[in-house]
């Protein structure tokens, strides 16, 4: 799927550029202003509109293979992934032993330290008052 997404953009990337380029490449209507001021014998004010010419046509085409392209990539990009499990599944697994919290080893270290022992109680007729 990530290679029809990558061949999709690639159209869409052409297709813009093939639109930029053929656009700036015709003549147009507003360039032949000076006709309308008796410079010439058009019968409009911006000239006559005759058939379509070959570059309008191929614009046209370009223009509609960008349109699919944008539907296209709208329609994939829509699409949920496949979902292959949570964040920490890809986790390491590390052995816990005795209730123990493991502590990261430090760079030098030789073994993780054992968890110290909990402190006797103190009897309750010991304590300072």
């Amino acid at each position: 799927m990530n290679i029809l997404f990558t061949v999709i953009v690639v159209v869409q990337v052409l297709s813009a550029l093939t639109i930029i380029g053929l656009v700036l490449v015709q003549h147009g209507k507003g360039a032949d202003m000076g006709a309308a001021f008796g410079s010439g014998s058009s019968g409009s004010l911006f000239g006559a509109s005759g058939s379509s010419n070959f570059l309008s046509k191929v614009t046209g085409i370009a223009a509609t293979v960008f349109f699919c392209a944008t539907l296209a990539l709208a329609y994939i990009g829509n699409k949920p992934g496949a979902v292959k499990g949570g964040v920490m599944e890809n986790l390491p697994a590390v052995p816990v032993s005795g209730g123990a919290v493991p502590t990261p080893a430090q760079p030098g270290a030789g073994a993780v330290p054992a968890a110290k022992a909990p402190a006797p109680a103190v009897p309750s007729n010991q304590i300072p008052k």
